[in-house]
C-alpha cells in the first residue's frame, strides 16, 4: 500500500462493467487475441503504480485477469460511473483518505505509462483534491466534435470549464472561417483520465449530479460546480483514443497489427 509521506506513490484503479451499452462485454472484447482488459491492465502496472486494482461487477472480467498480479474488487453492478465503482472499492479495500489513487478507464488499452505516472504527480504538486491530463488541439475538426472534450484552464493550470462545444470561441477568426484554427488561441483536448484522493473519491461520488453535468454528459463537471478545484496538466505524450464502438475496436486492431506488437 502506497505510504500516505510518500507523494510519489499511487494505486492504478480500473473500473471495468461488463454491460456496457455501446460496445456490449467491452472489457472481454479480444484485442490482438487478448481481452481488452488485460491490456489496460498491463498498462496500469507499467506505470509503477503501487497497487493496480480492477474494480468489476462481473466474475469473467476477474477470470479473464487470472495470473495478472492486480487486485480484484468485486462491486455492484449498478454503478452509473467508473468514479462511483471506485468509490466502493475505497471503502471495500480501506483506501487511506491521503493515498492518490488514479482512475484508469477501461478502454484505453495504450494509455502511456508516463501518462499515468504525470496524473498522479499533478495531483501530489497541487492542492487541489482532483487532477486530470489535456493535450493541445491543433484539428479544427476536433474542436467541432461534440465527442471531443474541450477544457479550459487558468493561469495557475486549473479547471475553469470542461465542455463538448468549441472552446473558447475565437470570436473574430471564426467569423472567418472555422476550417484552421487561429494559431495565437490555445485550444485543449480533454484526456479523461483522473487522480484523486481517496477520501475525495468517496466525497465526490456522495454529491449530487449537477446541471451543467447533466447537460453536457461529463461527471468532472459535477466537482466543479460544487466549487472543487480541478488541476490539469498538459500530457507529456500523446493518449492514443480509447475504445468504445465496434469502429473503434476495429481501428484499434488495425493500429495493433502495423505496431507488430
Amino acid at each position: 500500500m502506497p505510504s500516505p509521506a510518500d507523494s510519489s506513490a499511487f494505486f492504478a484503479a480500473i473500473p471495468a462493467r461488463h454491460a456496457s451499452t455501446r460496445l456490449p462485454g467491452k472489457p472481454l472484447r479480444l484485442l490482438g487475441g487478448q481481452p481488452l482488459i488485460v491490456h489496460v491492465a498491463r498498462r496500469a502496472l507499467a506505470s509503477g503504480a503501487a497497487r493496480v486494482v480492477v474494480a468489476t461487477d462481473d466474475a469473467r472480467v476477474a477470470e479473464a485477469l487470472h495470473g495478472i498480479d492486480v487486485t480484484l474488487c468485486m462491486t455492484r453492478g449498478d454503478h452509473a460511473s467508473g468514479s462511483d465503482r471506485l468509490a466502493e472499492c475505497a471503502r471495500l479495500l480501506d483506501w487511506p483518505d491521503d493515498a492518490i489513487v488514479v482512475n484508469l478507464q477501461g478502454d484505453e488499452p495504450f494509455a502511456p505509462a508516463s501518462g499515468i505516472r504525470e496524473v498522479a504527480r499533478a495531483l501530489a504538486d497541487d492542492g487541489a483534491p482532483m487532477a486530470t491530463l489535456a493535450t493541445p488541439l491543433e484539428d479544427a475538426a476536433q474542436l467541432f466534435d461534440p465527442n471531443v472534450v474541450k477544457v479550459v484552464r487558468d493561469a495557475r493550470g486549473r479547471a475553469l470549464y470542461f465542455s463538448r462545444a468549441p472552446l473558447p470561441w475565437a470570436r473574430d477568426a471564426f467569423a472567418r472561417e472555422r476550417d484552421v484554427l487561429p494559431p495565437q488561441t490555445k485550444f485543449l483536448r480533454h484526456i479523461g483520465i483522473y487522480a484523486y484522493r481517496a477520501g475525495f473519491l468517496k466525497t465526490f461520488a456522495a454529491l449530487e449530479p449537477t446541471p451543467l453535468e447533466r447537460a453536457e454528459s461529463l461527471e468532472q463537471l459535477r466537482a466543479l460546480e460544487h466549487g472543487y478545484a480541478l488541476s490539469v496538466r498538459l500530457a507529456p505524450e500523446p493518449f492514443p483514443p480509447g475504445i468504445d464502438t465496434e469502429a473503434d475496436l476495429a481501428a484499434a486492431q488495425a493500429a495493433l497489427a502495423r505496431s507488430g506488437a
